[in-house]
């Protein structure tokens, strides 16, 4: 194993203590969801952090005080680490709807887990690979020679992505679609794959994204499972129809059973001058993470993607 590996292992296993459960979930999506959970049983559900301070509080807890010690409820775990606990009242379930909602209940913190994890590792992947990148200098090399492209995928660069920006921005056009792309559950296919796999995964994606473009799209890699697609002057629905179809070729390609891509898609738009293309790439990962709950929750997904394990 390289230092390299054994450095970014203990970097998840360490940086999870420095997370909070607002850094890894867009809170009211998830108030919303512990909402429409509840409301579907009549159970009562209180949130809290991994020291019990409370942070959502679906009914009446008034006067409950967490021990987080001798009852910790349910633990919601990343990285292995406790980043908050669901306590619940059951007091108001209909009897023979109680065991139905403890299985809910469960599901929807596997559920929870799953997005936490995958959540947390985006953001520990691509910052490690931006620190790799300094350390061992590529980004200044790129620089030097005048290259614009990705070399695993040709697609732009970071750096060249972000200069066609600065144009879009010097020039004032509006509107312009801005979409996040993330590859979903690229870590798994790491994990039990390596690395070939995974790369020649990020690569059938990249392709699917070129191939469904117009020629004016700007494409650019921008971490490491992470595209952002610029499109200029766009029309109303152009950007949803490009994803859509990105999203169809994804589920039609059978080529490598190993490999069965997926992606989750985040779209906005710049549509005032006054407006910062940064500030909407930024929102163009907010609503990537609210799809990818959506897709990651979707009768099958599990299934497709483990029938590679299968052979």
């Amino acid at each position: 194993m390289s230092y390299q590996e054994v450095a970014f292992e203990k970097r998840i296993k360490e940086n999870i203590k420095n997370y909070a459960i607002k850094n890894l979930y867009a809170m009211d999506l998830l108030e919303e969801y512990l909402q429409v959970l509840a409301g579907s049983y009549d159970m009562e559900i209180l949130l809290t952090g991994r020291h019990g301070e409370k942070i959502l509080e679906v009914g009446d807890f008034a006067g409950f005080q967490p021990d987080v010690e001798a009852e910790p409820g349910e633990k919601l775990r990343i990285a292995d680490r406790t980043v908050a606990h669901i306590y619940v009242k059951y007091d108001k379930v209909q009897e023979e709807k109680r065991e139905e909602a403890g299985k809910m209940l469960r599901a929807s913190i596997r559920l929870l887990t799953s997005l936490g994890n995958e959540v947390y590792m985006h953001r520990e992947s691509a910052a490690y690979i931006d620190e790799l990148e300094v350390r061992l200098g590529k980004g200044r090399q790129q620089r030097r020679c005048g290259e614009t492209e990705d070399v695993l995928t040709g697609v732009y660069n970071k750096n060249y992505i972000e200069s066609k920006m600065q144009v879009l921005e010097r020039s004032e056009t509006i509107p312009v679609a801005v979409i996040n792309i993330n590859i979903n559950d690229w870590k798994f296919v790491y994990d039990n794959f390596g690395v070939e796999k995974s790369d020649s995964l990020i690569q059938v994606i990249a392709s699917i994204i070129k191939k469904e473009a117009k020629s004016e799209y700007m494409i650019g890699r921008i971490d490491g499972d992470v595209f952002l697609v610029l499109i200029p002057m766009a029309e109303d629905g152009e950007a949803e129809d490009y994803c859509r179809r990105i999203q169809d070729a994804c589920l039609a390609y059978d080529e490598d059973e190993a490999l069965a891509p997926s992606v989750a898609t985040g779209i906005v738009y710049k549509t005032n001058v006054e407006e910062l293309l940064e500030d909407k790439v930024s929102d163009a990962e907010y609503e990537m993470f609210n799809h990818k709950l959506e897709i990651k929750s979707a009768p099958g997904y599990q299934e497709r993607l483990r029938r590679g394990l299968k052979k």
